[in-house]
């Protein structure tokens, strides 16, 4: 049992394909129990035959900002994510050049006090800020890691301009990888073919 809506882009629109998830979650005096995932029920909301190859989790401290991330076909992602410790501010970029909200993103928040998760289809990039001293994130995804294959989007991209929040007035730059940091621009993956 589970409540899923669908997540609207910065200019209010709705984009396809990404989903948040809300789980039915029973408490009692004892504490709660919920399923965090369900085949029958994913296959209904998602309306396909997902099938999920690899277990992820992600351990990060506040300030550190994870992507853009995605692969490219044909060992695209599709990833369903939750947080099972802290609070991150999650982002979604569409990356389909035919998609009516091509180069826009959607953000929602991921915690374990709320137990949501997103669900991201292949076709999306990804990234997420840690807002919580610390963080856990545990995903699901429909393929397996291709460092070949692997690309990442700019966190900062001005054309696709993500309004990530400010932690307080001396975050001036979130903590991230090299690798993050020497991400290319989506129009630049865009030139090289290296979308969907």
């Amino acid at each position: 049992m589970m409540e899923v809506n669908q997540l609207r882009n910065n200019h209010n629109k709705i984009i396809n394909g990404p989903l948040e998830i809300k789980p039915k979650v029973f408490y009692d005096e004892r504490g709660y129990f919920y399923e965090t995932w369900n085949a029958k029920d994913f296959k209904v909301n998602t309306n396909s035959d997902t099938l999920f190859v690899q277990d992820n989790q992600s351990f990060s401290k506040k300030g550190t900002l994870r992507g853009l991330h995605y692969q490219l076909d044909p060992m695209a992602q599709g990833k369903l994510v939750r947080v099972t410790k802290g609070e991150v501010f999650d982002v979604i970029v569409d990356i389909r050049k035919n998609s009516k909200t091509f180069f826009s993103w959607t953000s929602l928040l991921l915690s374990c006090k709320d137990k949501n998760q997103v669900w991201i289809p292949k076709g999306f990039a990804h990234g997420f800020l840690t807002l919580s001293e610390e963080a856990i994130l545990e995903y699901k995804v429909t393929n397996f890691w291709n460092k070949d294959l692997e690309r990442t989007i700019l966190w900062n991209d001005s054309q696709i301009s993500i309004q990530w929040p400010i932690m307080n007035s001396n975050f001036l730059e979130p903590n991230i990888s090299l690798k993050d940091r020497n991400g290319l621009t989506l129009k630049s993956l865009t030139k090289k073919g290296e979308v969907f």
